[in-house]
């Protein structure tokens, strides 16, 4: 396996579990793990949000009663770019090489307007397979989605 040369990256090899990758002008992970894993050919992206390295949100605002107004164009848009970061400083390449998408959804109210972002990113005839559930909750009370890629990196 080839480490990746992109000083932005700092990349790990580990036996039979590829390459990792952590990024450090991305958000950092809250537990023990990569931004991503690359293994024969393939790039798994883990779990991505809107957050950003500072720990602030894209499309979130804290209202003063302590409650939370969240944008569900504005993460959907901040989390694609975020995994198409990862992608292109982990492999040099762009979203045109993610295969398949996991995206979790708080609420599937949200779904037209996720889409509708979405589709400003990917086609149907050249865009990846995707699965869309619906979670109890994510990390944070302040995401509405996140998104897990895998891409093709020969």
């Amino acid at each position: 396996m080839s480490a990746n040369t992109n000083t932005n990256a700092s990349t790990t090899t580990y036996g039979p579990n590829g390459t990792g990758y952590i990024l450090k002008d991305r958000a950092q992970a809250l537990a023990a793990y990569p931004h991503a894993r690359r293994m024969n050919g393939l790039l798994f992206v883990s779990g991505t949000s809107s957050r950003n390295l500072d720990g602030t949100h894209v499309g979130v605002v804290e209202k003063p009663d302590g409650t939370y107004e969240r944008d569900i164009k504005a993460q959907t848009r901040a989390v694609i770019k975020n995994i198409e970061a990862i992608i292109r400083e982990s492999t040099g390449h762009g979203l045109e090489s993610v295969v398949d998408l996991t995206v979790f959804l708080v609420d599937m109210k949200d779904y037209k307007g996720f889409n509708e972002v979405y589709n400003e990113f990917f086609d149907a005839h050249t865009g990846p397979s995707r699965t869309t559930v619906a979670v109890a909750e994510l990390p944070s009370p302040k995401l509405l989605i996140e998104i897990k890629a895998i891409a093709a990196c020969p």
